[in-house]
This record gives C-alpha cells, structure tokens and sequence, in this order.
C-alpha cells in the first residue's frame, strides 16, 4: 500500500501505546495520513484497531513494528516508510523510557542511550530526504520535527562526550535516562542550526506525568515514585500538545523551543549549549559510522 503523495503524512515511533498511540489517533482523526512505529505485536494490534475504527477515511493509518533500541530495526523501519510515502511532513520521535538496568544491546549499545537518542538521531535522518521532498511542495514552517523529551533532563549533571552511554562511569539507568533527555533538546537545538535553512522546524516538549506504561520497564526507585504522583495525565493531553506543534502555526515560530502543555517553557541551561549540541551531533555520527550507519 502507498499513501497519497498529495496529501501530508506524519510518522509517530511509539504509537502502539500511551502517548504515541493517542497522538497518533489524533492526527488521524483530523484526517492525516499516519504512520505508526511500535515494537510489541500485540500492543500494535490493539493499536491499530482502535485506531482504524476512529477514522473516517480507511489508509489514513499504517503501522509498522520495529524494536528501535536496535540501529538495524531504525533503519529497516526508515526504508519501510520510504516504501509507503515520497513525503514525510511531521515526524515526532516519542518512543522512549527508562530501564530497571543497565543493558547492553546486540549491537553492543547502551539499551537506554540507544532507544533514546541514537534512534531518533538515525531516524531522522535517514527521513531527510522525505522531509526536504514535502518542504518542496508545502507551505513554509509546515515540515516539522518534534522530540518529545523530559523534565528529568534537568537532572543530568551534562553529558560526558569521552563517555556518553557511561560505559566507564557505569552509569545507574535512571542518569542514562536524564542523559538521554537531555540528548534530545541538544539533538532538536542542533537540528534547527543544521536543516532550519532547508525549511525544517524543529521543537520539543515534556508531556508531563502521564498515566501510560512508561515505568513498567523502569527501576523500583522510579516506579515507587511515579505511584505517588497524583492527578496524573490522560496520554490525550500531552498528544493534544503534540498535534498542537505538529498542526499550529505556532509550532512553526521560533524553531528551538520547548513546550509543556501548550505553553513555552525554558529548559535547564545544559540544554541551550551550542557547543554541546554541535558536539554531541558530531559524536553520535561517530557512533553510527563506527556501526556501520
């Protein structure tokens, strides 16, 4: 199947659960053709169905599996979606979370750093020519790229470019997570340096504390603590924010920032580094070179 090249296409990664699955619902809903990356079949399937019965046009949804904590899952999906579409108009890498501990992938990476940063990094640009093709035929501001990243960002004492997946630090997994959060506001930052003069917008948001399974992998601190937040967010808020950014014209003003729920908000300032950012682009190139991407 192929969607229509005259019409825009959003990708979300983690939309077979939580907030990914009720962003991309919504797009859908208002009548976006989506494609969905998830990585448990069974979840895909839930997914898809309840999606597929909310949209009025049948195509408007698609969803492909991949386990993205893998480089060669990131880049099976990248050419699956170059399958389907000529045009990438919004991309928002929401696939994430923390681990219960440190663990090394098949391909000898840090399971949380990967997931997390090197992922999206790879995604991203393996989509660039799909993104520079609808910037070709869109209104300026339209072609966007969201990360969505965390509060927690701010509690990373700053990344260790000698180390960054704490392979001599044995980084506990809750500072690889803030590590990769914060990996995400330098990444979008040196985003919008890189391809905002191709016409490619790049934001970020923290979706708040949110009612999904997202510390179901994560440790018993972690876990322990999010019991205790009351008043915890449906998945629809924070992927109202996310359409928001990815839909209004005010996502496409001031490439850079970082919203919570609708409102702009200022990050910790390891997150506003241009040399940090532009450093960390650079290394995580040399990671994927060093893997063969």
């Amino acid at each position: 199947m192929s969607l229509d090249a005259n019409h825009p296409v959003a990708v979300v990664t983690g939309a077979s659960a939580g907030i990914g699955r009720a962003t991309a619902r919504q797009l859908a809903e208002a009548g976006w053709q989506v494609i969905g990356v998830g990585r448990d079949p069974e979840r895909i399937a839930q997914a898809t169905r309840e999606i597929e019965a909310a949209v009025a046009a049948p195509g408007n949804f698609t969803m492909l599996q991949a386990d993205l904590s893998l480089l060669s899952e990131v880049e099976k999906v990248a050419g699956q979606i170059a399958e389907l579409t000529p045009r990438v108009d919004v991309l928002i890498n929401n696939a994430g979370g923390p681990r219960d501990r440190r663990v090394i992938t098949a391909e000898g990476l840090e399971a949380v750093f990967a997931t997390n940063h090197l992922a999206p990094f790879l995604l991203t640009r393996e989509l660039k020519p799909l993104l520079d093709a609808a910037v070709a035929v869109s209104p300026a501001g339209s072609v966007r790229v969201i990360a969505v990243s965390s509060t927690g960002h701010r509690n990373s004492p700053g990344l260790d470019f000698d180390d960054l997946q704490g392979d001599a630090a044995g980084l506990d997994p809750s500072t690889a997570y803030c590590h990769a959060k914060l990996a995400n506001l330098l990444f979008t930052r040196e985003l919008v340096r890189r391809w905002g003069p191709d016409g490619i917008v790049a934001q970020s948001m923290h979706p708040g504390v949110v009612a999904t399974n997202f510390v179901n992998h994560a440790g018993e601190g972690m876990r322990a603590w999010y019991a205790t937040m009351k008043d915890q967010l449906s998945p629809d808020q924070p992927a109202e924010t996310l359409v928001w950014l990815a839909t209004d014209p005010e996502g496409a003003r001031d490439p850079g920032r970082y919203f919570f729920d609708r409102a702009e908000e200022t990050p910790d300032d390891k997150a506003l580094d241009d040399a940090a950012a532009q450093r960390l682009w650079s290394e995580s190139e040399k990671i994927l070179d060093a893997h063969g991407y």
